[in-house]
């Protein structure tokens, strides 16, 4: 039988401990070990892997090359089972885990006020949600679903769309100084806010009118719509945003549409499962739930 050459946890712990303060007391004491047992874990490691991870100089631990090359992965190591041990926990009384990967702003400005009533109708169900502005690889991270933009779909995948992406214009009401909406010369009299992950959106609305680019883009920049909906609401400019994602802003008040013209883009948000996970029944429960939702 051919030896093994892999540490086990106990070893990776004190040697991360030894790393971390230099002695094998100190180390011993942070674990709740006795200085001896830790010793020889730091022993049996070094035996294991043939080569000295310390320099030892007057009692004190200092990391050899070997060992500053482990130390990285070592921790990474113990950072892996760390949070596998927390995963395995959060199912707790839970029948199921819902992993979810959603759209930053979808997340927080439609989803998350919505979710209470899932929690209620699935309680056997706890939910971890991600936010993701970039498409999930369903082969290598562990979700069930995600909720993208279409063309984030993934070989393999099923995409079923939502609802159409609709932009409108919304403001601070302020801002409308009394006037219903704005033709498109006085939306150009107030800052545009952008969104800098998508910045041509402006450009799109105001495509057909011949206006300058450089008034166009000008206005300060934020990288989600949650962001733009909040500076729309202190009153920073006008924000081009999903109807979607502005409904609560504006069912509140906070905001209000300056415009009722909207601006189709072409895209949808989606439902996007990957094979292993369709026929779950915590994801179908989910589905329909989101289903009713969006038709609400």
């Amino acid at each position: 039988m051919r030896k093994s050459y892999t540490p086990t946890i106990n070893e990776l712990q004190a040697f991360a401990a030894c790393a971390r303060f230099g002695t094998t007391t100190r180390a011993a004491a942070e674990l709740n070990l006795t200085q001896s047992a830790v010793s020889r874990s730091l022993g049996t490691l070094e035996e294991r892997l043939g080569v000295a991870l310390f320099d030892r100089v007057r009692k004190r631990l200092s990391l050899s090359p070997a060992g500053h090359v482990f130390l990285a992965q070592a921790e990474e190591i113990l950072g892996q089972i760390d949070r596998a041990a927390m995963g395995a926990m959060a199912f707790g009384g839970a029948r199921a885990v819902l992993r979810m990967a959603v759209l930053p702003s979808f997340a927080r400005s439609w989803l998350i006020p919505r979710l209470a009533g899932f929690e209620a109708a699935q309680p056997e169900v706890s939910l971890d949600l991600s936010a993701r502005l970039l498409p999930v690889d369903f082969a290598r991270e562990p979700f069930d679903l995600a909720i993208m933009r279409s063309r984030h779909e993934q070989a393999g995948a099923e995409v079923e769309n939502l609802v159409a992406e609709e932009l409108i214009v919304v403001a601070a009401p302020h801002l409308m100084t009394g006037r219903a909406e704005l033709e498109d010369d006085a939306l150009l009299a107030l800052p545009l806010l952008q969104q800098s992950t998508r910045p041509t959106l402006w450009l799109d609305w105001f495509r057909e009118s011949g206006r300058d680019a450089r008034h166009i883009l000008r206005g300060a920049r934020f990288d989600h719509f949650d962001m733009i909906l909040d500076a729309a609401s202190a009153g920073m400019g006008l924000g081009l945003v999903p109807a979607i994602i502005a409904q609560g802003a504006l069912a509140s008040g906070r905001l209000v549409q300056a415009t009722p013209r909207r601006f189709a883009t072409g895209e949808n948000y989606a439902l996007i499962l990957p094979e292993r996970a369709r026929e779950a029944p915590h994801v179908s429960a989910f589905r329909d739930w989101l289903r009713a939702e969006i038709g609400a």
